[in-house]
This record gives structure tokens, C-alpha cells and sequence, in this order.
């Protein structure tokens, strides 16, 4: 069709105005969450009546802590759970706007810098530097760090297991080329080695210890942790989604909540038969004495402040990342942190008796 030269010019400024909606359209839905997430002001107190507050919930187990310890009574909020698992899937929750607040590993709010999501860290959780595993597949030929050469190992980017991968493989002198990262989902790391799709992955409890009870007999073990190293730093992390943290009946929710966390943990590492009971007999299947033996290792549950040691640490985390060539930008540890919540976690701390360092569950 031809257009004539009238038509044409008064045809320019609306597709000019239109490119320009169209432009504005696309910046926003390309934003990140970023934008409009002002941290900087003190966090509200007041919280309003009909306030909910959704957490995203992993292996059923703040849902349980909550109600064990009795802490879920009487809170001046609604609270609702949405179970997931790995980080991935909590941050694709946050990014729908379905959740609030989840309990993650270190590596979670690293992934939410590199998708340019806001989702500041709110409480760090310290547990013993033996919390995760590599288990082996029935069968496979691996008993220490150096045969981990050519084998294929389960790869779940995003989570806290891609970190303990990596420092296995860094410090047993190896990298990323020398071995065969299978990606998969956290949820299916365990029937992959059952399977012998794998010869390796990185357990934490209980999936370890369900694990080696289905497949031990059939040889199904874990990698020499001696000659392992440290594969982690035994930090997990509280975050919340940033919209959640600027708008002020959520934010206030989410100031008690975190005292909420410290003080249910603290029952649980002073009550350790009860928890055993209520989490890992009654919820994760697991016998009692494997429920001690797993505490045992994992030691309690601390509550480091949210400072600058915490953030160097958090950084060593990132370099690891970043030295095995699987960040595809720089990210700040120090970006990773709403320090507002500062004096509610020391509040708790004090008030509950929570200690800031990890130690022998008794």
C-alpha cells in the first residue's frame, strides 16, 4: 500500500509517540527489582491488622520449627507457607510476588544479584563447617578429592551445593573442565546418584542420611571429607524480597518475624529430643538416632552479626563463584545486606540467649 506524503507526515508523531510508549513499556518490564527499593529509611513498628506474610519454605522445616517451638501462636501478622525447593525456585516465588521471606544457603542471594533482584539478607544462621556431603553413587570408583577427575558430578546452579562443589574441586587442585557438571534440580540429586546418572553430589541432612539408608546397601557412600577440605563456610541466610522490605505493613511483619527465627532456633538448641521429634522423626522420616546424630554434626544454631566479618565471608563465597568462571558479572557481597536489622537481631539474641558462634549440641 502506498502512503502519500500528507499521510506520511501526520503519520510521524503518532509512531514516534507510540516507539516511545513502547520504549517505556520495555524499560519496565526489563527492570529489575531494583528499582523503587529504598532501604534506607528505619524500619516501621506498627504493624496493621490483616498484615500476611508468606514464607517461602523448604523441606517443611520453619513451618515445623514454628509450631514446635510454639512461636507460631498469638503473632500479631498472618503467616503462610509455600514450600520449594532449592534457591532458584524461592527467587522465582519473590520475583512473582508470591512469597515475602525464606531461609536459603549462601549462594541464593549471590543468584539474585546476578537476575538484578532486591532481596536483602535480614539474618545470618551459623551451624558447624561439616553441614554438607558429596555422596557417591552405588558403585562409583571415588573415595578421596582426587578421583573426583573426569567424574560426573550434580550441578545446581544458584544453590549452596554449586559453592560446595567448587571448593571441593579447587581444593583438590581440580577445575571445572576436569570433571562433567550434570545440572540438575536439588530435588533430584538423590535419585540421580540412585540411578547412577551421576557418580557425585552434595548432600546436606536429612538427604544424606535418607540417602545412604535407601542406597548404602548397594554401596552407595560419601567422599574421604578429610581429603575434602572445607567445602563450606556453614552459613545460611534469612532474606526477603525487596518490595516486601519497603512496603511498611510487611517490613514491620518482617521486623518481628526475624526475632521470631532467633528465638524458635534457640528453643530447638535447647530442646534438641524435642526437635528431633517433631522435624526429623515426624516430618523427614528419619529415625531418632539419626536426628541426633545429624544435630550432633551440625551443631547449633548460631546467629553471627550482620557486620563486616560476616560480609568478608560472604565475599570469599562470591570469589569462589567467581574464580571457577561461573559468574557472568561482578557482584558485591557488601550490596547483599539490610543492616537495619542490625539491633532486632541483637535484641533477640540477647533476649532469648542465642549465641553468636556455633557450638556442641548438648
Amino acid at each position: 500500500m502506498r502512503i502519500s506524503r500528507n499521510t506520511r507526515s501526520a503519520t510521524l508523531p503518532i509512531l514516534s509517540a507510540l516507539l516511545a510508549i513502547i520504549a517505556l513499556v520495555l524499560t519496565a518490564c526489563g527492570s529489575s527489582d531494583d528499582h523503587g527499593v529504598d532501604l534506607s529509611k528505619d524500619l516501621p513498628t506498627e504493624i496493621p491488622a490483616g498484615t500476611t506474610i508468606v514464607w517461602a519454605d523448604q523441606q517443611n522445616k520453619y513451618q515445623t520449627l514454628f509450631a514446635a517451638s510454639g512461636l507460631d501462636k498469638d503473632l500479631p501478622y498472618k503467616l503462610e507457607y509455600a514450600n520449594f525447593t532449592g534457591g532458584p525456585a524461592v527467587l522465582e516465588s519473590f520475583r512473582a510476588g508470591t512469597a515475602d521471606i525464606a531461609g536459603v544457603g549462601d549462594v541464593p542471594p549471590i543468584h539474585a544479584q546476578l537476575t538484578d533482584q532486591k532481596v536483602p539478607i535480614v539474618l545470618a544462621l551459623q551451624n558447624s563447617l561439616t553441614t554438607y556431603d558429596l555422596a557417591t553413587a552405588p558403585g562409583a570408583d571415588v573415595k578421596t578429592a582426587t578421583d573426583l577427575r573426569g567424574k560426573k558430578i550434580a550441578y545446581a546452579e544458584g544453590t549452596a551445593q554449586q559453592a560446595v562443589v567448587l571448593r571441593a574441586l579447587a581444593n583438590a587442585g581440580l577445575e571445572v573442565r576436569d570433571v562433567r557438571l550434570v545440572k540438575l534440580k536439588l530435588a533430584e540429586f538423590s535419585d540421580a546418584l540412585g540411578a547412577n546418572q551421576v557418580d557425585v553430589a552434595p548432600l546436606n541432612e536429612p538427604r544424606l542420611t535418607r540417602y545412604l539408608r535407601d542406597f548404602g546397601r548397594d554401596g552407595a557412600s560419601t567422599v574421604d571429607p578429610n581429603s575434602l577440605g572445607r567445602v563450606s563456610e556453614g552459613l545460611s541466610y534469612v532474606y526477603a524480597r525487596g518490595e516486601s522490605l519497603t512496603d511498611p505493613a510487611k517490613a514491620a511483619a518482617l521486623r518481628h518475624l526475624v526475632g521470631v527465627v532467633i528465638k524458635a532456633y534457640q528453643w530447638a538448641n535447647t530442646h534438641p529430643a524435642e526437635w528431633i521429634e517433631q522435624y526429623y522423626v515426624n516430618n523427614q522420616n528419619v529415625t531418632a538416632d539419626d536426628g541426633r546424630r545429624i544435630l550432633r554434626s551440625t551443631g547449633t544454631v548460631a546467629f553471627p552479626p550482620l557486620d563486616d566479618a560476616l560480609i568478608e565471608r560472604q565475599q570469599a563465597t562470591i570469589d569462589v563463584l567467581d574464580n571457577a568462571g561461573q559468574l557472568p558479572k561482578k557482584v558485591r557481597a557488601a550490596d547483599d545486606f539490610d543492616l537495619r536489622f542490625t539491633p532486632v537481631i541483637e535484641d533477640a539474641k540477647k533476649e532469648s540467649g542465642a549465641p553468636s558462634e556455633s557450638g556442641v549440641i548438648r
